[in-house]
């Protein structure tokens, strides 16, 4: 039998990865094996941490994953992972219990996980957008505040048309980046 590879991922930063990790290593899974993610959504399949652990993985041994939703949030990237996982001889182990796409059970009960996680991802995505619209309504989602006040923006403009300050002198003036120099037109 090959090695244990272990994956975990959190969506924010704040949130802590030790009870997927504790998991993992309760799995079997040795802590120098196991990759992270933090602070990235299972939508985005740009994950460092989980391109290493399919990086990790040869054929004959096992990604371990505490739960489906920590590996993916979507229908096609789950199947695309669990696909990729099978065809290069690697097995998939969802909190213990291995995904065997041989067996007609496994692989629909794999695919049920991948639809729920999905489903789960849209609902939050749904509740964001009506927690903003409400607020947007009430008058307290403003979006983000200029860097620079209306006077502020009109004397950078002043002497920035005067050709006596370089763009790197008005962004220690001001204490702002190059683009908001650039883009320092009055509101």
């Amino acid at each position: 039998m090959g090695e244990l590879i272990g994956y975990a991922r959190c969506s924010t930063v704040a949130q802590d990865l030790t009870a997927q990790r504790e998991i993992l290593t309760g799995l079997g899974v040795a802590d120098d094996r196991i990759y992270l993610d933090k602070g990235l959504t299972g939508t985005n399949r740009a994950r460092p941490g989980l391109d290493q652990a399919l990086a990790a993985v040869r054929s004959g041994d096992t990604l371990v994953v505490p739960k489906l939703d920590r590996l993916a949030r979507s229908v096609p990237d789950a199947r695309d992972i669990g696909d990729t996982l099978v065809t290069r001889g690697v097995r998939l182990s969802l909190g213990g219990s291995i995904y065997d796409p041989s067996d007609p059970m496994s692989k629909m009960f794999f695919n049920m996980l991948a639809v729920f996680a999905e489903f789960e991802a849209d609902l939050l995505k749904m509740r964001t957008r009506e927690g903003m619209a409400i607020a947007r309504s009430r008058g307290r989602l403003k979006g983000r505040q200029p860097k620079l006040t209306h006077r502020q923006q009109v004397e950078l403009l002043r002497m920035h048309g005067t050709g006596a300050y370089t763009i790197a002198e008005l962004m220690e003036v001001f204490s702002v980046g190059r683009a908001t120099v650039y883009g320092g037109q009055p509101t």
